[in-house]
C-alpha cells in the first residue's frame, strides 16, 4: 500500500471507530439509563473521550489521527509553504476517506445494536445558539490541536484532546460535534447521538467558521513554525516563540 493509501487507511478506521463509539456509547446510555437524560450525556461523554484518545494513539503515527476534515484544512492552510506536507489533493481524499469512515461508523453501530443499518435522524438542531456553540467547540478544538503542534508537545495530543472533546461535550450548548465527518455520520442514525438530516449544513458552516477563526488565532500567537513533516509540525526551540512561558509564581 502507498504512504497516502494508508494514511486515508488510517483516517477511514479511525474516523469509523470514532462514531461508532459516539453512537454506540450513546445506545447504551439510552438503554442503561432510559430515565435520565443527564446521565446518558454523561456516559457517552466519558465514552467517547476515552475512544478518542486510543484511537488517536492508535492511529496518530501513520495519518496524523486528524478523523476532521476542519482539523486537516487548518493542517494545510497553517503549514502551506511547508513543501514535504500536505497538498490539497490529500485534503479532499482526507475529507472523503473521513466521510465515508463517518458513515460507517453510524451504520456498525446500528448493527451492533440490533438495529436497522440506516436510519436517518429526526432530532432537529436547527437554532443560533447551536450553531454559536460549534463555532466555539470547533475554535477550541483547532486552536488546543496547533497550539500543542507548533511547541513541540504533539505527544499529549490524544489526552489533551480527549480531555477538550469530553468537557465541550458539557460547556458547549450543542454537545461538541465540532467535526463536519462525524456531523454526517451522526446524521445516518435515529438514537440519542443523531442529528437530522437538514440540520447537518448548519452545523458544518458553524464548524469551518470555528476552524477559521481558531487559525487566525494561532497565526497570532504562534507565528513561527519551522519544521514540518507529513502529519506534525514543530517550532525551532531557539526562537522566543517556542519557548515555554514563565510559569507564574504561586
Amino acid at each position: 500500500m502507498s504512504p497516502l493509501g494508508r494514511r486515508l487507511a488510517a483516517e477511514l478506521l479511525g474516523t469509523m471507530l470514532l462514531v461508532t463509539a459516539v453512537v454506540g456509547s450513546g445506545i447504551m446510555a439510552t438503554r442503561l439509563s432510559p430515565n435520565d437524560v443527564g446521565l446518558q450525556l454523561l456516559q457517552n461523554s466519558i465514552a467517547t473521550m476515552l475512544a478518542l484518545a486510543v484511537l488517536i494513539l492508535i492511529f496518530g503515527p501513520i495519518s496524523g489521527a486528524h478523523f476532521n476534515p476542519v482539523v486537516t484544512i487548518a493542517d494545510w492552510w497553517l503549514h502551506q509553504r511547508a513543501g514535504n506536507h500536505l497538498r490539497i489533493a490529500d485534503v479532499a481524499a482526507y475529507t472523503v476517506a473521513q466521510t465515508l469512515g463517518g458513515i460507517a461508523g453510524a451504520v456498525l453501530a446500528n448493527l451492533m445494536f440490533a438495529l436497522a443499518p440506516v436510519t436517518f435522524s429526526d432530532t432537529e438542531r436547527s437554532a443560533a445558539n447551536l450553531w454559536l456553540g460549534e463555532v466555539v467547540a470547533t475554535a477550541g478544538l483547532i486552536l488546543l490541536i496547533f497550539a500543542l503542534v507548533r511547541t513541540g508537545r504533539a505527544a499529549l495530543a490524544a489526552p489533551a484532546v480527549g480531555a477538550y472533546i469530553g468537557a465541550a461535550y458539557w460547556f458547549t450548548s450543542s454537545t461538541s460535534f465540532a467535526n463536519p465527518a462525524v456531523t454526517v455520520g451522526r446524521a445516518f442514525t435515529d438514537t440519542f447521538a443523531g442529528i437530522a438530516p437538514a440540520s447537518v449544513p448548519g452545523f458544518v458552516v458553524a464548524q469551518l467558521a470555528g476552524a477559521v477563526l481558531a487559525a487566525l488565532v494561532v497565526t497570532a500567537l504562534y507565528p513561527r513554525p519551522v519544521a514540518v513533516t507529513a502529519d506534525t509540525a514543530a517550532v525551532d526551540p531557539a526562537t522566543p516563540d517556542a519557548r515555554p512561558p514563565a510559569r507564574s509564581p504561586r
